[in-house]
């Protein structure tokens, strides 16, 4: 497999770019034409997705470089329409590659289906029913996917929770404990729930309401680690270490206060669900259970640490909630998504969380760096100009000559764009 690591990537001619990348992943021409824009979603595909369709959306999809994760190099395509996301995720991997890249795992794919039960005469009795009929609804459960409990899966455990005191008064919270191997494992669950509803009615004496799966899935953790050198962290005048202790520092800013964990935890989100969208998982999912996750301590704060080692390194580690699949739901109805998860080369939904945290990591440490230093705008208002150029309806070489303008005289909104435009081209003999 060749290295990650490419020097001038973005200067590359786009389809020199694409020629790389298809043949790093075995591409075929129907692939490649996939990522053209040639093929892909159809109107008909879509028509089949969702309701009510009238045409289709797309964003731009780019690979991020430079990633290492445990041992071996990837290519992550993303799927956003921001700029700078994609290269501070390459930019902030080959800072770890400096320290042998991203070391990541996850837990097993188990996800939280709740059973929600109202009118309990007893809840402590019904919880203690709930205990001893456990076999009985975990066998169940396993009814409901045959093929899942044959791949490894099924259900796992039986929690009963009590909720003494809700706006509705006292109800039961059963939690069915559910291995979903490598789906996302919604429709799985849902139906696991649907399946146990009326045992659970009869066996509690109570009237069942919700049954649904849980959002937080923390039962399905991913986490990434990296370890930085400090003398990999300098640049224009800024000394390593200080640029160590500056992320450090701002980091611990959003572990302290929520107004700024919010900010924070946006950034990692940004390389997360970009990675979400292109390989099409459910990335609403993904933010719920992530903000939720944060805020599990009864404040809301930042899901990842910074520190430094003993030996001056940058430590950084992530930890969050991913219930991500390889089968099923869009990434194999979506022609592209199933393109996108070829190039990273994932064989299992752990496999592509452990990658995903990687990325969410990596973005994390571009931004604090940013922060630390030079402050946000600089690189990202460079990259932010290409699309108010584009916006002012700048188009072949007038979009580099407009955004460069804007950058050089600091100056990058709408407006600007469009005067500097007409002045081109007057001077060009245009219209």
């Amino acid at each position: 497999m060749p290295s990650s690591r490419v020097s001038g990537f973005y200067n590359w001619p786009l389809q020199e770019r694409l020629e790389w990348v298809a043949q790093w992943a075995g591409l075929t021409e129907e692939e490649t034409a996939v990522l053209q824009g040639e093929a892909g979603l159809s109107a008909e595909q879509a028509d089949r997705m969702i309701e009510n369709v009238v045409g289709r959306y797309a964003l731009p999809l780019g690979i991020a470089l430079n990633f290492q994760v445990n041992g071996r190099d990837v290519l992550v395509p993303m799927a956003i329409e921001e700029p700078s996301v994609v290269a501070g995720a390459s930019f902030a991997a080959r800072l770890a590659r400096e320290g042998g890249g991203f070391r990541a795992g996850a837990t097993p794919p188990e996800m939280i289906g709740q059973i929600q039960v109202l009118d309990v005469p007893d809840v402590a009795a019904a919880a203690a029913a709930l205990v001893t009929e456990r076999d009985r609804l975990l066998a169940a459960a396993d009814e409901v996917d045959p093929v899942l409990r044959r791949l490894g899966g099924g259900a796992r455990d039986l929690i009963g929770r009590v909720l003494p005191e809700t706006p509705a008064g006292p109800m039961l919270v059963v939690h069915l404990i559910y291995d979903v191997r490598d789906a996302m494992g919604a429709n799985a669950v849902n139906t696991a729930c649907e399946r146990l509803a009326p045992l659970i009615a009869e066996i509690t004496g109570g009237r069942v309401g919700l049954r649904i799966l849980s959002n937080l899935a923390d039962r399905r953790v991913a986490w990434a680690e990296c370890s930085i050198p400090a003398a990999a962290l300098s640049f224009d005048g800024f000394a390593g270490e200080r640029v160590a202790q500056g992320i450090v520092e701002a980091w611990a800013f959003a572990a302290a206060d929520p107004y700024r964990a919010a900010t924070h935890n946006k950034g990692i989100l940004n390389g997360i669900d970009a990675v979400a969208l292109a390989t099409g998982q459910d990335w609403r999912a993904i933010e719920a259970g992530a903000h939720a996750y944060a805020a599990r301590s009864g404040q809301y704060t930042s899901l990842s640490t910074w520190s430094l080692d003993g030996k001056g390194n940058l430590v950084g580690r992530l930890e969050l909630p991913l219930a991500v699949g390889t089968v099923g739901g869009a990434t194999r109805a979506h022609p592209t998504a199933r393109v996108a998860l070829k190039i990273l080369g994932v064989q299992t939904a752990q496999e592509l969380a452990e990658i995903m945290a990687a990325v969410g990591l990596a973005q994390n440490l571009a931004a604090l760096r940013a922060l630390a230093t030079e402050g946000i705008q600089k690189g990202h208002m460079a990259l932010h100009a290409r699309q108010v150029a584009l916006a002012a309806g700048a188009v072949g070489e007038e979009i580099e000559e407009v955004a460069r303008q804007m950058v050089t005289e600091g100056v990058v909104r709408p407006d600007r764009a469009e005067e500097i435009l007409k002045t081109y081209r007057k001077e060009r003999g245009g219209n």
